[in-house]
C-alpha cells in the first residue's frame, strides 16, 4: 500500500492535504489537529495524536501491544518524528503500544517521553501482578531505547507551537481505592481558544481531589476525554464542572452498550449511566472510538469522522 492509500484508508488524507496546501494566513488561524485512534483488538484503549501548527507530533498513551503496528504506521505517515509522548498511567491498554514501539523503534524519532510512574513497592501493594509487569516492561523498554521518562508535576506547563500542555494533577499515592487508575496524570491542552481535558482513567476519588484543589477553575474545557473509557471514572459533578461541548469516548462497541455478551446492558459497567449524564449536559457531539478514526481540526471548526477500515 502506498502512502496516499494508507492516508485515505486511515482517514488521515484530508488532514494531510490540509497541512500541505494551507496558506500562511490560514495557518495562523488554526490551533491543532487531534486524532482519536480506534482500537485494533477488542480491548478498550486510550490513543490520541496531536499535530500542532508547527507540525510537531504529540502522542498520548497509544493503546495495547496489538495497536502498536497501526500506531507506528500512523506516526510514520505523519513524518515519523514524535516531538513528545505523554503517558497517563501504567496500564496495558494505555502504554503497551509504546513499550512495543520502543523495543523495536527503528527509524522513528521520539524526542521526549513524559509521565509519572508510581513506585514499584506501592504498585506491588496496591495493584495486581499484571499492572506491575506492565510497568516493569515499560521501564525496561525505556532503558533499552535510551529514553528517560520526564516527570510531570501539577502546574507544569509544556509549550509547543501555539499549543500548551498544562498538568493539573500528578500522582496520588494516598488514594488506594481504584489505585492505579487514580494515579492518572491529568493535563489540559490549549491552542487558539480551543481546549481539551485529558483524564486518562481517573476515578471518583482523584476527581474529587481535583475539584477541591487549586486547579478547579482550569477544568472547564471545550472537549473532555471521558475518564476510564466512559465508565466508573470521575463523578457526574466533575463532568458538570468541566461542562464540555464535545466528548471524546475511547470506548469500544461492547463497552458503549454495556454488553457482556448477552446484548445491550447485560454487563456490569456504568457506561449507560455516564452517557445519560452527558446527555443532560447537552453535549453537542460525541466522538466514539467504536465508530472508527476521528479527526478534529481545532479552530477551523472543520470536523471529520472516518470509519475504521481493515
Amino acid at each position: 500500500m502506498n502512502r496516499r492509500e494508507f492516508l485515505k484508508r486511515s482517514g488521515a488524507v484530508a488532514g494531510y492535504l490540509l497541512f500541505s496546501q494551507v496558506g500562511f494566513a490560514q495557518t495562523k488561524e488554526r490551533a491543532f489537529t487531534l486524532w482519536q485512534l480506534p482500537g485494533q483488538t477488542r480491548s478498550q484503549i486510550n490513543s490520541y495524536l496531536i499535530r500542532t501548527v508547527g507540525d510537531e507530533i504529540i502522542v498520548i498513551d497509544g493503546g495495547t501491544k496489538g495497536d502498536a503496528a497501526y500506531l507506528r504506521q500512523f506516526i510514520k505517515d505523519q513524518g515519523n518524528h514524535v516531538a513528545a509522548w505523554f503517558i497517563s498511567h501504567p496500564h496495558y491498554d494505555h502504554v503497551d503500544a509504546l513499550t512495543a514501539i520502543l523495543n523495536g523503534q527503528g527509524d522513528m524519532k521520539i524526542d521526549r517521553i513524559y509521565g509519572s510512574l508510581p513506585g514499584d513497592a506501592w504498585l506491588k501493594k496496591h495493584q495486581n501482578a499484571h499492572a506491575f509487569k506492565t510497568q516493569q516492561e515499560l521501564k525496561a523498554a525505556l532503558k533499552k531505547s535510551n529514553h528517560k521518562l520526564l516527570e510531570l508535576e501539577p502546574g507544569q506547563k509544556i509549550k509547543f507551537k501555539k499549543t500548551m500542555f498544562t498538568v493539573l494533577s500528578g500522582l496520588n499515592p494516598e488514594l488506594t481505592t481504584n489505585a492505579v487508575n487514580n494515579q492518572s496524570i491529568v493535563w489540559r491542552v490549549d491552542g487558539n481558544g480551543q481546549s481539551v481535558l485529558f483524564l486518562g482513567d481517573l476515578g471518583v476519588e482523584g476527581g474529587e481531589k481535583l475539584l477541591a484543589g487549586k486547579y478547579r477553575e482550569m477544568l472547564r474545557a471545550d472537549y473532555v476525554q471521558m475518564a476510564h473509557h466512559g465508565q466508573t471514572g470521575v463523578s457526574e459533578e466533575f463532568y458538570r464542572t468541566v461542562n464540555p461541548t464535545y466528548c471524546l469516548w475511547p470506548t469500544p462497541d461492547w463497552l458503549w452498550e454495556n454488553d457482556r455478551g448477552k446484548g445491550h446492558n447485560s454487563g456490569p459497567w456504568k457506561t449507560l449511566e455516564v452517557r445519560a449524564w452527558m446527555e443532560n449536559l447537552n453535549v453537542k457531539k460525541h466522538y466514539i472510538a467504536k465508530d472508527g478514526l476521528h479527526r478534529i481540526d481545532m479552530a477551523l471548526h472543520h470536523e471529520e469522522s472516518t470509519s475504521r477500515t481493515s
